[in-house]
């Protein structure tokens, strides 16, 4: 029965249509190939020196790219053990899984690991087994990269960025990587793959150093969206550079670091605001656990910040003036956030993404904006 199907395939074929997770509008189809997604699985794999010895807990969702190519793919193809904690995330039940079948590597994107690090009884769980992890699907506070090193062993533990578009690894640290690359970068670009940093006005190549839109070629790079060549062709350009639509900046070595989204940044009285930089100050805040940066309407200057923060257990409140307060000669004026408004849980896509178009709209209703 599967030989004549397998005898009828290339590598090239589409295997999989994987709708991206529409953190910035509605989801679209990125078809994907057997080349795409099983090298990169593989790839990930190499990069982290699994082995048939580890034993990997994934506790995301095996429907999108992050459990899909990282988890599965990268595990079938170098026979390491794939543990499943829970139908789908639960803090507890995480730890509980890497505790009971001592494994050695955890997944995650940001806020499970935030999650798991808040739980009353964190240090009840013995986690000593773990060497390594991904930490992946937004940017990683560093704030909660050092505690994932420090208070869960994953001293091993590797930064990837990436897309659904890009099946989805394009650039991950290493785990030889010094702590600060680990921390304040998403690695170098992976093994037969090109990144390129671009002006996204002229699309000419910036400088290191220099800020710009980054691109990415290769293996890796989908079929096209599935029944949408005019959005295929917006994201993909006749070279075969995908246009990620984020902000980086690559160093002299080849480190890449995310400064935000271009259809995230703000723009307040002309200035140019990336919400990445005042979300990582906000988590020196001692009140609070979590935070979001959007850019909400505001008839004197175009737009102003706002910050959506959760806070820690035991603290009641949190004003814009006492954030005010806080960051008063430690952020300029104008990077200072105008609102702060306080929640139980971000608005996420089910794949644990957060999802400021959702966040924009609920603002304006918020602070009765037209």
């Amino acid at each position: 029965m599967l030989a004549p199907i397998r005898e009828s395939l290339t590598p090239g074929d589409a295997i999989n249509i994987q709708y991206t997770s529409g953190t910035t509008g509605f989801p679209k189809g990125a078809t994907l190939s057997h080349t795409n997604i099983l090298n990169n699985g593989y790839l990930v794999g190499e990069l982290i020196d699994y082995t048939e010895q580890d034993r990997v807990c994934i506790p995301v969702p095996f429907y999108h790219c992050f459990g899909m190519v990282m988890g599965n793919l990268a595990c079938t193809s170098h026979g390491a053990c794939m543990v499943i904690p829970a139908p789908s995330f639960e803090a507890p039940a995480t730890l509980r899984a890497v505790q009971a079948e001592r494994c050695t590597s955890l997944y995650g994107v940001p806020t499970m690991f935030i999650a798991e690090l808040a739980l009353d009884d964190f240090a009840d769980y013995d986690l000593s087994s773990l060497r390594t992890g991904i930490m992946a699907g937004s940017p990683c506070p560093a704030h909660t990269m050092r505690q994932v090193i420090d208070r869960m062993h994953m001293s091993e533990v590797s930064i990837c960025y990436g897309m659904t578009e890009t099946s989805p690894v394009s650039t991950q640290t290493r785990t030889d990587d010094s702590l600060e690359r680990r921390v304040g970068t998403v690695g170098r670009v992976g093994p037969h793959l090109e990144v390129k940093v671009v002006d996204p006005v002229t699309g000419d190549t910036c400088p290191r150093e220099e800020p710009g839109e980054l691109c990415t070629k290769g293996y890796s790079v989908m079929l096209g969206y599935w029944d949408q060549p005019e959005k295929t062709a917006e994201a993909v350009d006749d070279d075969g550079w995908m246009h990620t639509g984020d902000l980086a900046v690559m160093d002299a070595d080849g480190y890449l670091q995310i400064t935000g989204r271009i259809k995230d940044m703000v723009i307040r009285g002309g200035e140019n605001i990336y919400p990445r930089e005042i979300e990582e100050f906000l988590y020196s805040h001692p009140d609070i656990l979590d935070a979001q940066v959007i850019g909400v309407p505001d008839e004197k200057y175009g737009e102003e910040l706002m910050a959506w923060v959760r806070l820690r257990p035991g603290v009641q409140s949190l004003t814009a003036d006492d954030v005010r307060e806080f960051a008063t000669g430690q952020l300029a004026a104008y990077k200072i956030p105008r609102y702060v408004h306080v929640v139980e849980e971000f608005p996420m896509t089910v794949t644990g993404k957060i999802r400021k178009v959702e966040m924009r709209a609920q603002a304006k209703e918020i602070l009765h904006l037209g």
